[in-house]
This record gives structure tokens, C-alpha cells and sequence, in this order.
């Protein structure tokens, strides 16, 4: 568990290794997710209530709750995997590419890099009892900022990116922290319902 001023963020493989304890166990990491919710995305929903801890516990992701120093309320969560990213040449600028030369390998035919970077799984409010006015969506993705920093700092690395669906005010949310985007991609979902997803970079 870690604190900042306002808000702790815990990892729910915490929660996990406690096993069957009502209080601090699986158990109770349950029912707290069972109580969030995300009117505006539901795919953030439906990740955290029924895919989450199946993830963490294959080591394909790990989710983090955020928590309200004062009450513990639930007021959001994000999830950080590792991934193989390739980046085009001809989307980033050269500051960008000088950067991730460094750690990536180069493809002659494809023009392209690709490296090992940190995404962004899912990173969402909860709705429930209005606990997403207690936290800004800034800082909640700083929360999740200083996870990645501290896991660079560990094992390395550079880049951070993450996808969004194509809307406005979301782009425009990321682009404010700093995020920049770099290519685009089709869901590999069931073709009637592929749609695409902007692909944004930030560098460590």
C-alpha cells in the first residue's frame, strides 16, 4: 500500500495473498469491486468486476484500487501491464526517436520500432455514492504515473502509452498530461463491433 496526501493505492495481489480473511482477504477485495461503478465507460466497469483479479493472478496485468485517505471509500482504479509496442517511424518526432532507439529494436523493411513498454490497461472513477468527486482524473492518472516511475526505476524502461477511445474530451484529457499521440488500431473484437482506438506515448 502506498499514500499520498489524499488518496492510497493499493494492489489488490495485497488483498490476494490474505486468502479467505473476511476483512482483509479476497473476500473483501470482492465486495469493494462489486460496488464500483462507471456509467461513462463500462468496459472499465466490466474489466474490473470480472477480469481483474484473473489477470493479476496470470501476471498479465495488476490492478491498483485508489482510496480516499480519510473514509477508505473506493474512488477508482487503474491497471498497468507490460507490453511489445511498435512505434512507426514516421509518427514521432526525432526528440522521440532518439529516445527509444536506446531501448528498442529497429525493423529496416517496416521502418518501425518495437520495445517493451508500460500501458495504461484501465484507469476509470467510480460513480458510486459520487465517489468520483472526490478525485480529478489528473490525479488519478499521476497515481499511476508514480507506479510506472517506481517500476522503471526497478527494471527500466521509457515508454508509457495507453489507448483511448476517438473522443474529444478524452484526447484532449491526455494530451493535457502529456501524452502524444503516435499511431491508431482496430479492436480485435467481433468485426460487427471493431472500432478504433487512438494510441498515445509518453516518455519516462
Amino acid at each position: 500500500m502506498e499514500t499520498s496526501d489524499k488518496f492510497m493505492f493499493v494492489n489488490i495481489r495485497e488483498y490476494l495473498a490474505e486468502g479467505d480473511n473476511e476483512k482483509v482477504g479476497e473476500p473483501e477485495l470482492l465486495r469493494m469491486i462489486s460496488d464500483f461503478s462507471c456509467p461513462k465507460n463500462p468496459d472499465v466497469e466490466h474489466f474490473l468486476k470480472n477480469s481483474s483479479v484473473d489477470f493479476t493472478r496470470k501476471n498479465q496485468s495488476v490492478t491498483y484500487l485508489v482510496l480516499d485517505m480519510d473514509d477508505g471509500a473506493l474512488v477508482g482504479y487503474f491497471t498497468i501491464a507490460l507490453k511489445p509496442l511498435t512505434v512507426r517511424d514516421e509518427t514521432v518526432s526525432n526528440t522521440v526517436k532518439r529516445k527509444i532507439k536506446r531501448i528498442s529494436e529497429f525493423d529496416e523493411q517496416t521502418k518501425s520500432y518495437t520495445m517493451s513498454a508500460y500501458l495504461i490497461a484501465q484507469i476509470g472513477k467510480n460513480y458510486t455514492n459520487d465517489a468520483y468527486k472526490r478525485i480529478t482524473g489528473s490525479e488519478l492518472l499521476e497515481l499511476a504515473w508514480n507506479v510506472i516511475e517506481d517500476m522503471q526505476y526497478m527494471g527500466g524502461g521509457m515508454v508509457v502509452f495507453l489507448e483511448a477511445n476517438n473522443e474529444e474530451r478524452l484526447l484532449t484529457f491526455y494530451q493535457d498530461n502529456k501524452f502524444r499521440q503516435f499511431d491508431t488500431r482496430l479492436t480485435a473484437a467481433d468485426p460487427e463491433n471493431r472500432h478504433e482506438l487512438i494510441q498515445l506515448l509518453r516518455l519516462l
